[in-house]
């Protein structure tokens, strides 16, 4: 059962393997939403919220450890911590509340060099928990993480994983010049200063779903 449970969670959310760039800007509403096309983000939403809500909160209470023995299992793990979250508790604490939990399964995968057994889509997800942390020093492993995924990406997928590596960069400006990620402020019970505030007001219009 564990084994099938994580295999679902890695269809759910990158679809059958092999993984073509086509397909993967299918997905594209499902891991960034989509303004455009609102009832498509609903229905993604509804279907992880149905399907991994009860995952995802077993994850959080440590019930799933057993997956960090197998790469693609751990990189499931590190989505129901790190990615579903972020959709099921969308404007709530909760939605951060795993967020070390799930750096620290991938920086102890990437020590183990669990990540070279998954293809470069998978990877880009194991690294994502750095990508989100509010730390100077791991954003700046990040770079480095995605610099390397873009360099041994086949050109087929270079585009996608070149993307994520500008994601990367943008992550780490951010925190560079803030020392934290400002749109996280407001549902995090930070105050916002008014550097923070300006730079909020720039962000107006864009797809932010995800950056942080």
């Amino acid at each position: 059962m564990t084994q099938r449970r994580a295999h679902e969670v890695l269809e759910f959310w990158f679809g059958t393997r092999p993984y073509k760039l086509a397909q993967l800007a299918e997905r594209s509403t499902l891991w960034f939403g989509s303004r455009e096309l609102p009832s498509l983000q609903q229905e993604s939403d509804a279907a992880l919220i149905h399907r991994f809500a009860d995952l995802t909160a077993a994850a959080a209470a440590g019930q799933l450890t057993a997956w960090e023995s197998g790469p693609r299992r751990r990189l499931a793990l590190i989505l129901l911590l790190d990615q579903f979250p972020r959709t099921i508790h969308r404007g709530q604490p909760a939605a951060y509340a795993q967020d070390h939990a799930a750096l620290s399964l991938a920086v102890t995968g990437m020590q183990l060099g669990a990540e070279a057994t998954l293809v470069p889509i998978e990877r880009a997800f194991f690294y994502m928990p750095l990508q989100n942390a509010e730390s100077s020093d791991i954003q700046e492993e990040s770079v480095a993480a995605f610099q390397r995924l873009a360099a041994e990406t086949p050109a087929e997928l270079k585009p996608f994983c070149d993307q994520m590596l500008r994601r990367a960069q943008a992550h780490r400006h951010c925190i560079q010049r803030f020392g934290r990620f400002p749109m996280r402020n407001a549902i995090l019970g930070r105050a916002t200063t008014p550097e923070e505030a300006q730079w909020l007001a720039q962000l107006r219009g864009l797809e932010t779903r995800n950056v942080a």
